[in-house]
């Protein structure tokens, strides 16, 4: 018979235990204020979401959405349509044919529904209370462009350094998006965030538009007019979605100008090619618009080898984007699809009769629920080793701090406020780790105001703290 003293001395050995730590948060240094976590349903994806059962649908909406029982996404990003049809995962233009010329009246057509986007986006405003809505376009329609086709890159008719036979497109292309965002707005939706490029570095055989950061400045200076005489000058111009987070740092000499004169409003980029790990020299917000591990098979899983799918690689992907690279928000590229790769966050089964989250979906959630649109990332000392922490003071004033621990190590974690400025009244610890998706921790009071929990090797714990002044 085993001793319960060997038993012990064994479970030491294969569970490192780490010194108890301490993490003191200083509310008094402040960081970027946060414009939240999202991602899209673009390209048909929520044609997909739209034709599973009702109690699917809700599922899949919730997993989204949801503040207690799915991520609590607060960014929904929509793709502008440029195809003139609909056929394989095109997204429709609303004017698809040229009506004359660039100075001809437009002839816009609208069904309603944008491939579902305006399904899933009236959702997201009236049940879920989402507000921040990002219109994007890949492209704009093939006739305003010098390759005369919304695929395979071109670039728009009109901008320093094009030639089209066919005109100057740019007001033409401006008033479509400016029609775009009406269309929406009469529907009760807001746009708040508009984009005209996609990854304009990039031909594709889709929808595909090429800029350099001189013409993007030379449209944004038409765009930004347009909108403000349409009454949409709360709307902010994105640019410019570059395919990696160091090719958008390259734009940003010839996007100064329209930086300057509050023309531009937020920064966009992509980590396909290049990775966050230092912050864009902008003076804007900057956000992580699109990432995804597009070609790994399809795991659910948090942690097991650290690879490209893996739910705790994308917690500190995360981190790094908003803690080193300072954004102030994150989106994953797809949010609710089918097929085989880790491209989304939640799978539809091949057979259509249920939905799958990943530990990605579920390491988004440990952020979005409780770093809300408004926070500000405010300063943190301490933790424990090898552990990724930060902390975010809430519009509410609660405060939250996350403690991502990459290492196998296991121990008691406390947490204080610094300067005496924050009495804690209340507190609670989630967990996301192998065998539980934002998972509830007990928490103890400490003697010297702080609140402690375990937090295990391979989790990230997100910590709330309630001040005492709050009703």
């Amino acid at each position: 018979m085993m001793s319960l003293v060997s038993l012990s001395l064994i479970c030491f050995f294969l569970v490192p235990i780490q010194a108890q730590s301490t993490i003191t948060v200083d509310l008094a240094k402040k960081y970027q204020t946060m414009d939240g976590f999202g991602t899209s349903e673009t390209f048909q994806r929520a044609n997909q979401m739209r034709a599973l059962s009702p109690e699917l649908q809700r599922y899949s909406l919730d997993l989204l959405f949801n503040r207690t029982s799915g991520a609590g996404l607060s960014i929904l990003r929509n793709g502008i349509g440029s195809s003139p049809d609909s056929s394989a995962d095109h997204m429709v233009t609303i004017q698809p044919q040229n009506p004359g010329g660039p100075n001809a009246a437009p002839k816009y057509v609208w069904d309603g529904n944008d491939n579902s986007q305006v399904w899933v986006s009236t959702e997201a405003a009236n049940t879920y209370g989402v507000q921040t809505f990002y219109a994007n376009a890949w492209s704009a329609p093939g006739y305003m462009k010098t390759n005369n086709n919304d695929a395979n890159g071109g670039s728009l008719c009109g901008v320093p350094g094009s030639s089209c036979s066919s005109g100057d497109w740019r007001q033409a292309y401006a008033n479509y998006l400016v029609q775009y965002i009406t269309y929406y707005k009469e529907l009760g939706v807001d746009i708040s965030h508009l984009g005209f490029l996609n990854e304009p570095g990039l031909t594709t055989s889709y929808a595909s538009m090429r800029s350099s950061g001189r013409q993007a400045a030379d449209f944004i200076a038409i765009l930004r007019p347009t909108l403000d005489r349409a009454n949409y000058s709360n709307v902010k111009i994105t640019c410019c979605d570059s395919e990696g987070w160091n090719q958008q740092a390259g734009m940003m000499g010839d996007l100064k100008g329209v930086e300057a004169n509050g023309a531009l409003g937020t920064v966009t980029a992509h980590s396909y090619t290049s990775q966050p790990g230092s912050p864009i020299n902008s003076k804007l917000p900057v956000w992580q618009t699109e990432n995804a591990d597009l070609q790994g098979p399809w795991t659910a899983a948090w942690y097991s080898n650290n690879g490209a799918g893996e739910g705790l690689l994308w917690a500190t992907k995360i981190y790094d984007t908003i803690v080193r690279a300072n954004a102030t928000a994150y989106l994953y590229w797809i949010g609710v699809q089918g097929g085989a790769t880790n491209s989304k966050m939640i799978r539809i089964s091949d057979d259509k009769k249920s939905v799958i989250p990943s530990k990605r979906l579920w390491a988004m959630a440990n952020w979005s629920r409780f770093v809300r649109p408004g926070a500000q990332r405010v300063a943190t000392s301490g933790g424990p080793s090898e552990a990724r922490v930060s902390a975010f003071e809430n519009v509410d004033g609660t405060v939250s701090v996350q403690v991502i621990q990459t290492g196998t190590a296991s121990g008691a974690v406390t947490v204080k406020m610094g300067g005496n400025t924050f009495t804690i009244k209340e507190a609670s610890a989630w967990i996301t780790d192998n065998t539980r998706d934002v998972g509830e921790l007990e928490v103890e009071a400490t003697n010297d105001g702080g609140v402690k929990t375990t937090v295990p090797g391979r989790s990230m714990v997100t910590f709330v703290l309630k001040p005492e002044a709050q009703n």
